[in-house]
Formats: structure tokens, sequence, C-alpha cells
């Protein structure tokens, strides 16, 4: 190897994507699995309609806390030492459409690990002790978030954003002191009992083994599972939440927008890349390195099965809030009146690719990348469609979906703090 001179840059055309193993739980779950050879890890992910927007979103929340509380047998530490004997560990995440249940060990202990945890559901008992435990702990965390304004502007423009829909509802203090065990328990037969919607696997497993786990599952696969798309009427325009006493304002901008499937969604990723989405972005270089309002703001395209949504965030002293609007408003003008110029296009590219292929290192990434397909309809060639667009895309077809998109007047803007003062 000549060390003095650089190695050549090679061009990323396509990404060559480990396709994964399908099986049907019970003729009904679809259970995906990748082989890890260059490692023992193994995780499995089982994932269940249990999210916030079932039902009233305290039940959810308190449901997944409680999965692994106990049996009639055992108590919740007696399963946690089990699982710890392992070597292994478990996460639970729940989202608004979701609770996904995932495990963690070594390819040799992951069935027994596994076995472990389907158990303690099946034969869940939600004690009322572990219940009032969390209950406390759950008020306790949401009245110091009360104080917080980053989380008061977040559900307020959660609410005002999805208007009408179950993806509008917010916790509150109440929920938790009205809330029964009786509640608890219907939802988890309800949403848990036969209503796993999927399962993956990625790990080194004997055929044996894989069919072993299918046999573990599928008394959680037993029925069919309808999906409805919300239709959103956001709210537009100006709200402020009065917050007296905080040096900072929390602000919340955005629109309802589309989902991986959308003929603009490749295009509208670069476009809010350059816009706020990474370090470099124009937002990042006015607001924070220019201005000093901030130690950080972004813009997302973020993402739910049939809908998503354009968000804008960030915490500012609330003396600069007000100027801070004006030069969020100002950036989303620069992007429609003037082009990208080719070196801040190029470095954008260059970021994306090295985003993309980051975000495809190992069989774990892979299987994520799939995931985030698999739930639109889609497939692999969805990140090799992006690749090609990142390349072609022109700086007037950036400026085309600026215009289309980023547009003031159909933004739904929150702050939350002390009064806005221009």
């Amino acid at each position: 190897m000549n060390r003095i001179e650089a190695p050549r840059l090679k061009e990323i055309d396509t990404i060559n994507f480990i396709e994964p193993r399908k099986v049907l739980i019970g003729n009904i779950a679809p259970f995906y699995s990748i082989e890890n050879q260059g490692s023992e890890a193994a995780r499995i992910e089982l994932f269940f309609k249990a999210g916030t927007i079932i039902d009233r979103p305290v039940l959810a929340s308190l449901c997944s806390g409680l999965l692994l509380a106990g049996t009639s047998k055992e108590s919740a530490t007696d399963i946690h030492n089990n699982i710890d004997d392992l070597g292994g560990f478990f996460d639970i995440n729940l989202s608004q459409e979701h609770t996904v249940v995932s495990v963690y060990a070594l390819n040799d202990q992951i069935i027994p690990l596994l076995t472990i945890v389907m158990d303690a559901m099946h034969n869940a008992s939600f004690p009322e002790a572990e219940i009032e435990e969390q209950i406390a702990d759950k008020k306790q965390r949401l009245r110091v978030s009360y104080e917080k304004v980053n989380f008061l502007c977040q559900r307020d423009f959660q609410k005002r954003l999805f208007e009408g829909t179950n993806y509008a509802k917010v916790t509150e203090i109440e929920d938790y002191e009205t809330v029964t065990r009786a509640e608890i328990i219907d939802f988890f037969n309800s949403n848990y009992r036969n209503g796993l919607l999927k399962a993956t696997l990625v790990g080194r497993l004997q055929e044996k083994q894989l069919i072993e786990i299918e046999q573990l599952l599928e008394p959680w696969a037993g029925k069919e599972v309808t999906n409805d798309t919300p239709i959103f009427k956001q709210q537009k325009g100006n709200y402020h939440i009065e917050k007296t006493a905080t040096v900072q304002t929390g602000i919340r901008i955005g629109r309802i927008m589309f989902d991986r499937k959308h003929e603009d969604y490749h295009g509208f990723v670069i476009m809010n890349t350059i816009f706020g989405d990474y370090f470099g972005s124009r937002l990042m270089k006015n607001i924070r390195e220019d201005k000093g309002y901030t130690y950080g703001i972004g813009s997302a395209l973020a993402e739910m099965k049939d809908n998503g949504y354009f968000i804008i965030g960030t915490e500012v002293g609330a003396e600069v809030a007000a100027a801070t609007l004006k030069e969020i408003q100002f950036e989303m003008t620069h992007m429609k009146e003037q082009l990208v110029d080719k070196e801040e296009l190029e470095l954008v590219r260059n970021y994306l690719l090295g985003q993309a292929l980051k975000s495809a290192d190992g069989p774990f990434a892979m299987m994520d990348l799939f995931l985030g397909v698999e739930m639109h309809g889609l497939d692999y060639s969805f990140y090799n469609e992006a690749l090609k667009k990142l390349k072609l895309i022109t700086a007037v077809e950036i400026q085309s979906l600026a215009k289309k998109y980023l547009v003031w007047e159909e933004m739904l803007v929150i702050t939350a703090g002390q009064q806005l003062i221009d």
C-alpha cells in the first residue's frame, strides 16, 4: 500500500441487501430471519398492534410496562433474575402504532430467553402492587414533564396536528387516577393475546431452532389485524402556551405530509437534509452557529404506517423566540427563492451516501432497513431508488419541492414559554 497516495473514491451505485427468510406463524404473522454469520449475538423482536392509538394511551403505557411484572408463581424480580442468568436482556418499546418486545442474547441462549419472556407474558397476572408502583412512577414523571416547555410544546403540537383522530390523544394525570386493573388486563387480552403482527430474528440458528421459535410464537398469532388509515385535518397558524418563570421557549413547526410510497419522498428527504436534517444544515448554521440562539435545531420527515409529517423542533432563550421564528421563515423563503449551489448539493450528496452505507452495515442494520420498508408494503429496491434519486436530483428540483412544501401559511406553529416579544 502506498500511503503517500490517498485511496481512490468510489461512488455507490447500489447496496447489496440481505433478503430475509420468511415463513408464516399460524398462517398469519410473518416471521423474518437474517443469518448473522459474524457474531454470536442474536435478537428477536415481536410486534404487537398495541400502541397508544388503540385505546386510551394510559392503558397502552401501563400494559407495556407490566408485561413482565410477575405471574402467579414468579415475581418481577424472579423473571428478571432468570433473564440475567442467561446473560441476556429485554426491551419493550411503545409507540403510537405498536409495542415491540425485543430480546437479546447469545445464539445458544436466545430460545431459552424467549421461552422465559413468552411464559411471563402468557401467565402475566398484573399484580396490584406493581400497578400501583407503575402509576406512582408515571404520575411523578408526568408532573416533572409538565414543567418543561419542550414537553408542553410537543404535546400541543401532537393534539393540534392530529386533531380528531386517536393520534391526538395524550395522557393526563387524571387518567392514572381513574384507570383500573381490569381495564389493563382487558387491553392485554384484546391486543396481545392472538395479536402478534410479525416477528424477526437476527442470529445464527439451525433450521430446527427456527421451527422451535415458530412453535413458541404460534399461540400469539391467531387473528387477522385490520388497519384503518386516518384522515388528518390539522390546524394551521400560531398557538402559544403560556409558561411563566421560564428562561427557555419550546418551538414546534410542521404539517401533515406523506409516507414512503409518495412520489416526492426521496426528493423531499434530500431537500430537507439541506434545510435542517444534519449538523451542517441551514437551520443549524443560521440559528446555532451564526445567531447563537440554541444548542440544536433540526427538521425531519417523521413517518407513520400510512402517513407522515414534517416537523421543526428547537428550544431557545425566551428573549429570542420571536426572532428564531423569523429566521426559520427566512430559511424557508431562501430555499424557495434561490437555487442550491453546486458545492452545498455535493456535500449533502456525499453525506447521505455515507449515511446509506452506515445504515446498511451488518445483519442487524439490514433487518432494521427491511422493516422500514416492509411496513409500507415496499422492498429493498426503495433504498436503491433513493441512491439513484440522490445522484440525479438537480437544484431546480430541490427548489420546486421547497416551493411546494415549505409554505409558512400551511404550517402549524406551537410555542411554549413566556409571552413572545417581537
